[in-house]
């Protein structure tokens, strides 16, 4: 079971002790969440600086106020804490949230080849994973399976847009995959995410989904990129198919974002070049004994972090509050689990587990979002929550 697996080792930074790591913890003494910081295997109380983690990131001097721990009261141990943080967390314990709060959850689709080849089939099935075998092999004679050397938006991409249109084999995704607008869109609502240990949802109506492994950037208001974390990108692959207006329903459900364990800060030991270079790995285990393995690659992403961060925030678009952005992922799990042919499904009680050495890991049960915990603290219960404590300013 997922709530006996996880310890502290199993989900920092191979580099935990030169991290410098913030995240949220319910806190039951406040009945509510308290932004931390992780220090020698200890959580410390930092809402003195910032209530919020919105908050925390847009100053500009965080990570020297969080270079000494010892100035911040400790709340508990991870270890301790993470025994609580279980798919049916007790709200009288302190356990993990998603270490974002208010900020806006954006996310970047098709930066990957392999996952814009896997868009496109499943727009050409329309939700129906019989016929996905087919159409891969077929889309794969006219396209190709190596774009990967095509630069989003240039000559070179238009001449194959020509190409394609003229085979009638032109797609949406591969607009937004080599075209020169990337995909941005809301994952979830501020407050929505779920964390470490926590169930994450697929809508009852869906029959074939995946979980998408995706690095996710810290932006504040003003565009910077802080930090970085994990995140998966829960995908109804059915739902989507079946028309990409339908992207909400495909991708915005209760317990539908997962992200954490922590944000890791950029400071001397870790940068935004750290997370072009990563690798995300993914594990499934299912109760049926099933089990996949795969790697996200972050050098074959089509489009820069920059340049993503970029079309999401500007002069046309303004988050206040700051933003998380998911970047992406190429994995698209094709392997068979039932039908032969029909490619890979979730079974409830997967355990997923997306990992890289500087991030960790996020480890998250598989459920119907309509048996999870429902989501019920959002803005307006946060806020009513700080002005008790008198943390608001």
């Amino acid at each position: 079971m997922l709530e006996h697996s996880m310890n502290a080792q199993d989900i920092l930074p191979h580099d935990s002790s030169d991290a410098l790591l913030i995240g949220r913890v319910w806190d039951p003494r406040a009945s509510g969440p308290t932004p931390v910081l992780l220090a020698n295997g200890m959580l410390h109380d930092i809402s003195a600086l910032a209530p919020t983690t919105s908050q925390l990131l847009e100053r500009d001097d965080l990570v020297a106020k969080l270079a000494n721990a010892a100035d911040f009261p400790v709340l508990g141990a991870l270890d301790d804490v993470l025994a609580n943080s279980t798919p049916d967390s007790d709200p009288g314990k302190m356990h993990l949230l998603a270490p974002n709060d208010v900020q806006a959850v954006k996310a970047s689709g098709v930066t990957f080849v392999s996952s814009l080849l896997e868009r496109v089939i499943e727009e050409q099935a329309r939700g129906d994973s019989s016929r996905a075998d087919q159409i891969r092999r077929e889309i794969t004679e006219i396209i190709g399976e190596d774009l990967s050397q095509i630069q989003p938006g240039s000559d070179k991409a238009a001449d194959i847009k020509k190409v394609l249109l003229e085979k009638g084999a032109w797609s949406q995704y591969l607009e937004v995959g080599i075209g020169p607008d990337a995909e941005i869109f809301t994952k979830a609502p501020p407050m929505s995410s779920v964390g470490q240990g926590a169930n994450v949802g697929l809508h009852p109506i869906s029959h074939w989904n995946n979980p998408e492994p995706e690095l996710v950037l810290a932006v504040t208001s003003t565009g910077r990129i802080v930090g970085a974390t994990l995140g998966n990108d829960v995908n109804l692959r059915d739902v989507e198919g079946r028309s990409a207006l339908l992207l909400g329903k495909a991708k915005d459900n209760n317990g539908s974002c997962s992200v954490g364990p922590f944000i890791r800060l950029f400071d001397g030991s870790f940068t935004l070049e750290n997370v072009k270079s990563a690798d995300i790995a993914l594990t499934i285990d299912g109760e049926d004994d099933f089990h996949l393995e795969g790697v996200s690659s972050m050098s074959k992403i089509s489009r820069s972090p920059e340049s993503l961060v970029g079309q999401a925030i500007g002069k046309h678009h303004q988050y206040p509050d700051g933003f998380m952005l998911f970047l992406g992922t190429m994995f698209a799990p094709v392997q068979d689990r039932g039908a032969k042919g029909a490619g890979f499904t979730h079974e409830i009680g997967d355990i997923v587990k997306i990992s890289t050495p500087q991030l960790g890991a996020l480890i998250n049960r598989v459920d119907r979002s309509d048996k999870i915990s429902p989501w019920t603290f959002g803005i307006t219960a946060l806020m009513s929550n700080l002005a008790r404590r008198g943390l608001l300013k």
